[in-house]
């Protein structure tokens, strides 16, 4: 089990800064979002990928993948009645994942929740085979690259397609395809679970689809700066064996990128000292 972050949250940081940060601070990797590095994914050259990647393995960082795919440009939707949208929308997908591979990234996270509500007037029927037509050719995409694509269920607040572990497993199931799994994002996954999370997560990772793992509380803000206790989460992904990322996410970028950054990592480290775990031992000394 290895832990990263998301590099949003450093807001004005070059890249280099953020990979070298992270890497002191003793996270094993990096998430990023695609708006960060350019302005669409198409506008990130081939010299700035190589570029971006050669800063990673400098700093000793791995480039855990991509999130907030469709943030940019506007437009795109994954469920949209009309064919040319959703063709627009399923090339630049593909896209973002000859991005992620070329960045040496395995896991994409699709949220996206404005890019796939479904609208007033429209099937829901129609919109999820729409949707499963989308993902589909994301998953042989992904698999062309060697990655992951993973869907992410969010709150009914952020979406109205898609809001449990439950319906993006039944997405995965039907797309049946080894590189099309779920995630799990602690806060979209608790605003309807409450105390279940523990349970959801055992029973998801028990699928054997479950692909990544987002812990943030459910104040959008960092592991440790809330009332969620992740102690009992953690514990289920040591117990199972677990060899994916838990990556802190945030929405709330107060007080700063340095705290949220030190305080969420010492919280999971203690989290992983109690339970006699360890993410990363070479990271957990550099980091002592």
């Amino acid at each position: 089990m290895k832990i990263s972050i998301c590099n949003e949250l450093f807001e004005g940081w070059d890249i280099e800064k953020t990979f070298d940060y992270a890497a002191q601070l003793g996270y094993d990797g990096v998430e990023l979002a695609p708006f960060t590095m350019g302005e669409t994914a198409l506008d990130i050259s081939a010299a700035a990928r190589k570029s971006i990647r050669k800063a990673a393995e400098t700093a000793g960082i791995e480039i855990v993948g991509l999130h907030w795919l469709l943030v940019k440009p506007e437009g795109l939707y994954i469920n949209h009645p009309e064919s040319a949208i959703r063709n627009k929308t399923q090339d630049y997908l593909k896209a973002l994942i000859d991005l992620c591979g070329d960045l040496g990234g395995k896991v994409l996270v699709h949220g996206s929740p404005q890019q796939r509500n479904i609208q007033e007037g429209w099937d829901p029927h129609e919109a999820w085979k729409h949707a499963r037509e989308t993902f589909q050719i994301c998953a042989e995409a992904a698999q062309s690259r060697d990655v992951f694509y993973c869907l992410e269920a969010l709150t009914t607040a952020d979406t109205n397609f898609i809001n449990t572990i439950d319906q993006a497993l039944r997405m995965v199931t039907e797309i049946d395809h080894p590189n099309f799994q779920t995630m799990l994002d602690c806060r979209s996954i608790h605003a309807g679970a409450g105390p279940e999370l523990p349970a959801v997560l055992k029973r998801t990772l028990a699928t054997g689809k479950l692909r990544h793992v987002h812990v943030n509380d459910p104040n959008g803000r960092g592991p440790g700066f809330g009332d969620l206790q992740f102690a009992p989460l953690v514990k289920i992904l040591h117990e199972t064996d677990y060899q994916g990322y838990i990556s802190v996410e945030v929405f709330d970028f107060a007080p700063d990128p340095r705290t949220i950054a030190a305080r969420s990592l010492g919280y999971l480290h203690g989290i992983f000292e109690t339970l006699g775990a360890k993410a990363n031992p070479a990271r957990l000394l550099a980091s002592d």
